[in-house]
């Protein structure tokens, strides 16, 4: 068969799909598990590396799974190496509680920059920019966004609406995953603990064992430092 011109795209199978870029496929959760629904795509994270592993061998791209917790910066490495980057975040679109949408390629600095809901995401925006300054930028990205129902209490954890959605996410995020080459694989026993995305001690389980109740938590700031008078009266 004659190959034509640009050449790599060319397969003697008779596939002509552009071939993978160099480098890793990277998934990267952000927000803060300590505010709600913040932690939203944190928990999507820890749910795909619990659920799933990633097929290797010659041909398939490295998926990396990251939890980028309120980072901000420090991710940029991620980001300069990735050929294509996954982001999982609770972004506020205006819409119903648990709601998800996706923004791709180079709507998502843009869209994060018009939807800041926190100092993570002002922070993140600014990686996307300085990969792109550097000339090191994946060569897709998708963001897959989550409606918030609640950012305001310190301590909970995401609220049924938005736990909910996390199935759906890692639906879209697979689907995502196999276009982009990777090969997904059931998990038969969850990752050992040294391997796990998310500190241990900050998993969803043990985040909600060891969460007190509602009424005996502390909500507004530790007690160490602000006594129940001082919490009282920032209340009132």
């Amino acid at each position: 068969m004659t190959c034509n011109t640009p050449e790599p795209t060319c397969h003697p199978s008779g596939d002509t799909s552009p071939p993978l870029p160099p480098g890793p496929i990277v998934v990267l959760g952000i927000g803060n598990v300590l505010w709600a629904d913040e932690g939203f795509g944190v928990r999507c994270v820890e749910a795909l590396q619990r659920q799933w592993i990633f097929a290797e061998g010659e041909g398939l791209p490295e998926v990396q799974l990251i939890d980028g917790g309120t980072q901000g910066l420090y991710l940029i490495q991620h980001v300069q190496a990735a050929a294509r980057l996954l982001i999982l975040d609770a972004i506020d679109y205006g819409l119903a509680p648990g709601t998800l949408h996706q923004v791709e390629n180079e709507e998502v600095p843009r869209f994060l920059g018009a939807k800041k809901m926190s100092l993570h995401q002002t922070g993140f925006q600014e990686v996307l920019m300085l990969a792109q300054l550097t000339g090191h930028y994946p060569a897709e990205v998708l963001l897959i966004g989550c409606q918030p129902e609640e950012l305001e209490d310190y301590g909970g954890s995401l609220r049924p609406k938005v736990r909910l959605a996390v199935d759906d996410a890692l639906a879209l995020a697979l689907d995502r995953l196999r276009a982009w080459g990777a090969r997904p694989v059931p998990r038969d026993l969850p990752p050992d603990a040294d391997e796990a995305v998310t500190v241990p001690t900050l998993s969803l389980q043990a985040y909600e064992a060891g969460r007190p109740d509602a009424a005996l938590a502390c909500r507004i700031g530790d007690e160490r430092f602000m006594p129940p008078a001082a919490r009282s009266a920032a209340g009132a």
